[in-house]
C-alpha cells in the first residue's frame, strides 16, 4: 500500500501487527509498556496507521496516527494502547472487556492533497478535512458501515473536523488516503492468558 513498504501485507505480517496490539493493552493492563523489538520488513518501515476496538459490534475506542513517524510495529503499539485506554468519547478499558473484543487495524497510505471532489472514491478513499487548526479524519471502512453517499462522507468528515455540515462547499482542504484493513477476535484461553484469532471475511462476533 505505502510506497515506502514492498507491496501488501503478509498474513504474518498482518497476525504479528493483531497480536502486537493485544499484547500492548494486555501490558498496559499490568502496568508495564510494551514496544515491539527486532523488526523486519514491513513492520519496520515508518507508516500510520489507526487501531479501532469494537466489543459485540460496538465501537469501544478508535485513535492512531495519520503520518508515517514510528516503524509500523511501533505505530501499532502506540495506538492499540491510546485506542483502549485515551480515546476522550469513551471510559478506558476495561480487564473483563477483553474476551470477545475485537481489534481491528488500519495500515494508511501518506495523505494526498484533493484536486477535485471526484476524485475521492467511497470505500476506498479515507478523508481528511482541514481549516486552520481544525483537522478531522474519516477511515475508508467509515462510510460503507453507514452507508453515506460522497456528499454524507464530506458532510460527516467536515464535522468531524469541528466544522460546519456544508464545510466541503468553502475553502477547506480535503486529503485522501488508502487503508489495508484487517481484524481479529480477543480469546480467554484456559491458562488465563490471552490469544488473537484472525477475522475471516464475513465472520461477525
Amino acid at each position: 500500500m505505502l510506497n515506502s513498504r514492498d507491496g501488501r501485507l503478509t498474513q504474518e505480517e498482518k497476525k504479528t501487527l493483531l497480536w502486537i496490539a493485544l499484547k500492548s493493552i494486555v501490558a498496559a493492563f499490568e502496568g508495564r509498556s510494551f514496544l515491539p523489538e527486532n523488526l523486519s520488513g514491513n513492520l519496520s518501515v515508518p507508516a500510520g496507521a489507526f487501531v479501532t476496538l469494537r466489543k459485540h459490534g460496538t465501537l469501544r475506542g478508535c485513535i492512531g496516527y495519520v503520518e508515517p513517524v514510528f516503524p509500523l510495529a511501533e505505530t501499532v503499539a502506540r495506538a492499540a494502547v491510546a485506542a483502549a485506554f485515551n480515546d476522550p468519547r469513551f471510559h478506558p478499558l476495561q480487564p473483563e472487556e477483553l474476551p470477545g473484543l475485537e481489534i481491528e487495524i488500519s495500515v494508511l497510505t501518506p495523505p494526498r492533497p484533493v484536486r477535485e471532489l471526484s476524485e475521492i472514491v467511497v470505500g476506498r478513499h479515507g478523508l481528511i478535512a482541514e481549516r486552520g487548526p481544525y483537522r478531522g479524519l474519516l477511515l475508508p471502512q467509515v462510510p460503507v458501515e453507514y452507508n453515506w453517499d460522497l456528499k454524507e462522507f464530506l458532510q460527516n468528515t467536515c464535522l468531524k473536523a469541528g466544522l460546519e455540515r456544508d464545510c466541503w462547499q468553502g475553502n477547506t482542504r480535503f486529503y485522501i488516503f488508502e487503508a489495508e484493513i484487517f481484524s481479529g477476535f480477543v480469546e480467554l484461553l484456559g491458562t488465563g492468558s490471552y490469544n488473537i484469532r484472525y477475522k475471516t471475511q464475513g465472520e461477525e462476533q
